[in-house]
């Protein structure tokens, strides 16, 4: 361990739980977390925005190489905005699903129903768009950026199903046009757009099952 330290040290917290307590919470997050599943149709319902704030809260905890913390989430609930994010996404899709997708790929979704309408973006009452921010006038050089991204945006997503919100990640590709729609600098770009809200009524999912946790579980 190198003897010079860029930042003071505090002694690491604790947060000890007893063992029987420890399996009955982590238990209990596993079961709430198999509800867990991505929503297309949403409902017109407000969101709390605390909530929200404090969802992307628990997600900024994420580690993060050299502690960086190379993210950004824009929050968007403007309809107007929502409105020319969803018209450009659309494109970029269209372009996805007729030209760019090779065949294999559009058989694997077809099972889920998925094409280039996505009236979610406008429909759900928020829209988080989360960045990966690289280097440029003001910011470092940050290191594994898409590890980072990647493990706050599973935060991001528990947090919120957690407080009984629905979510979808949808990456179009490419995402550029979201640095204009979200008046974001060339040195972020975008990883994810994240519709949250309430399920409509009406809606329905695709009655998929998961992989038994004995099939993705290797103990040596």
């Amino acid at each position: 361990m190198s003897s010079e330290r860029q930042y003071p040290v505090v002694p690491a917290p604790r947060f000890e739980v007893p063992e029987g307590e420890a399996v009955q919470r982590v238990e209990a997050f596993a079961d709430t977390m198999t509800l867990r599943r991505t929503v297309r149709d949403f409902s017109r319902r407000p969101v709390p925005m605390d909530v929200i704030d404090h969802a992307i809260r628990a997600a900024a905890t994420a580690p993060s190489g050299a502690n960086l913390q190379p993210w950004r989430f824009v929050v968007v609930t403007d309809p107007e905005r929502k409105r020319r994010l969803r018209a450009a996404a659309e494109q970029e899709e269209r372009e996805f699903y007729e030209r760019r997708a090779s065949q294999e790929w559009l058989d694997a979704l077809a099972p889920l129903g998925t094409d280039w309408r996505k009236p979610f973006l406008e429909d759900a009452p928020a829209v988080i768009v989360v960045f990966e921010v690289h280097k440029g006038p003001e910011t470092p050089r940050p290191y594994y950026v898409k590890e980072s991204v990647g493990i706050a945006v599973g935060f991001l997503l528990a947090g919120l199903h957690q407080a009984g919100l629905a979510t979808l990640t949808h990456t179009p590709s490419p995402m550029r046009f979201l640095n204009e729609v979200c008046d974001r600098p060339q040195e972020e770009r975008a990883y994810v757009v994240i519709p949250v809200g309430y399920p409509a009524d009406d809606a329905m999912v695709p009655d998929i099952t998961r992989k038994p946790v004995e099939d993705v579980i290797v103990r040596l």
